[in-house]
């Protein structure tokens, strides 16, 4: 009995360490996450120890379709870990990658209530072991005159309930809310903006993620959207795709559609240089930053990477600079040159800013003092998971960033910082109460 306890461990010890070194080989950025997956899938055997005894009570029918459903997420995850090791990651179906993520999440978010019960009831239960509470009125659970249940049965109830709420509403998000575009708009005046720029509109879209759609017509309804707006600037903020740029290719010509008087700009995202995946080699990894450029060319979209341009309306001038991902975070590329960015801008002219993550505003925009007049971000995607409401805004996003959705001012200079919610997913395929946005400035001249 203990050699064969001795040999289990060693055996689940071993498949710790490959998928480690699995994970490792072809999601290098992954790789400090993988522990907390471990994690994840212990708990899955813990959880299994309180239910396993219900199910085996069960026919045989229902009882194989629940032990399937309970083990399905684990069943993933090694297909994911291990199966990116004979096909790489990256070229396996767009779809079925989003969806094999997306419902690893969603099961195992489902399962934190369950879990959360269980831990509970096993806490009272050792509680009411100690010497001190050690009565037997104290310990047994009765159910007094026949009426109501036990403490047990009541968590397991409890267990049931959340874990079928939450899975609802994650489906939901993945199936519906997922592409309710949301158009939110703002009206700000600045005192530096020309006269002749009075009403000028900027439609700013960001982080759409296009290895996560599962087709173009969600996509099409939103460029109908975006189109309808009548912008005088189009602005996408950053992270086209997820890990490389043929995710983009099957939307082509949708994306072609899109259409502002003055042209649309484009900025560079995090997720837009292949960092996330394993490349064959150096070369290959180029050559997909190549097809984003090329990509980019063919849309008729402008790239700003760490350069500006000058949009002329009635023979009054704007500045629109750009640069390449800018991150605190040490995960994320610090490659933009806001220097280079802005040199050659006459002085006192209105400057937009494109800048995908909203800490370089943080960090570098406000304390080096450069006069942008309006830094537009992306990258929180608002965690994709929030509650907006006129009294209340509230996400887990702002445990991590401190501008992470709407429009921000800082009280020192005036300076404003817009964090666009994203328009796709990743991750998490779906959206619950932090919609998918198209952001509309509309610019006035403020005496």
């Amino acid at each position: 009995m203990i050699k064969s306890k001795w040999l289990q461990l060693l055996v689940l010890t071993l498949v710790i360490f490959l998928g480690w070194l699995s994970v490792h080989l072809s999601f290098p950025k992954y790789t400090g996450q993988y522990f907390a997956l471990v994690i994840l899938v212990l708990s899955d055997i813990y959880l299994w120890t309180a239910f396993k005894k219900s199910v085996f009570h069960y026919g045989y029918f229902w009882r194989t379709v629940f032990i399937l459903l309970f083990w399905l997420p684990a069943l993933l995850v090694v297909i994911a870990v291990f199966g990116s090791l004979v096909v790489p990651f990256i070229d396996w179906n767009d779809t079925f990658r989003t969806y094999i993520v997306g419902f690893i999440l969603v099961f195992y978010v489902t399962k934190i209530f369950p879990l959360f019960f269980l831990l509970v009831a096993d806490l009272l239960r050792l509680f009411q072991k100690l010497p001190v509470l050690a009565k037997k009125e104290q310990r047994q659970e009765l159910v007094k005159n026949g009426e109501g249940i036990t403490r047990s049965k009541f968590l397991k109830y409890m267990a049931y309930l959340s874990g079928g709420l939450v899975m609802g509403t994650m489906l939901t998000g993945m199936f519906k809310w997922v592409y309710q575009f949301n158009v939110v708009r703002e009206k700000i005046g600045f005192k530096r903006l020309p006269e002749n720029f009075d009403g000028f509109k900027v439609v700013q879209i960001s982080d759409m993620h296009l290895g996560s759609w599962k087709s173009e017509k969600p996509l099409e309804e939103a460029v109908r959207i975006i189109n309808g707006l009548d912008a005088d600037l189009v602005l996408f903020t950053g992270d086209l795709v997820n890990f490389a740029t043929k995710e983009a290719f099957r939307f082509e010509k949708v994306l072609k559609k899109i259409k502002a008087r003055h042209g649309v700009y484009a900025s560079l995202g995090n997720h837009d240089y292949g960092d996330y995946v394993s490349w064959p080699a150096d070369e290959a990894k180029k050559k997909n930053m190549q097809a984003l450029f090329n990509l980019y060319r063919r849309l008729g979209w402008k790239l700003m990477n760490n350069r500006h341009e000058l949009i002329t309306r009635s023979g009054q001038s704007i500045a629109l600079a750009g640069v390449e991902n800018w991150g605190s975070h040490p995960r994320f590329p610090k490659r933009g040159d806001i220097k280079k960015a802005v040199k050659g801008i006459p002085e006192g002219t209105f400057k937009i800013l494109m800048s995908h993550d909203p800490t370089h505003w943080d960090s570098v925009i406000l304390p080096g003092n450069y006069d942008i007049d309006i830094t537009l971000a992306g990258h929180t995607h608002g965690f994709q998971f929030g509650i907006e409401t006129k009294k209340l805004k509230w996400s887990p996003a702002q445990w991590v960033y401190k501008h992470w959705a709407g429009l921000y001012s800082d009280k020192n200079s005036n300076r404003l910082l817009y964090v666009n919610r994203g328009l796709g997913s990743i991750g998490y395929p779906g959206r619950i109460g932090m919609l998918p946005e198209i952001t509309i400035l509309e610019l006035y001249p403020e005496a």
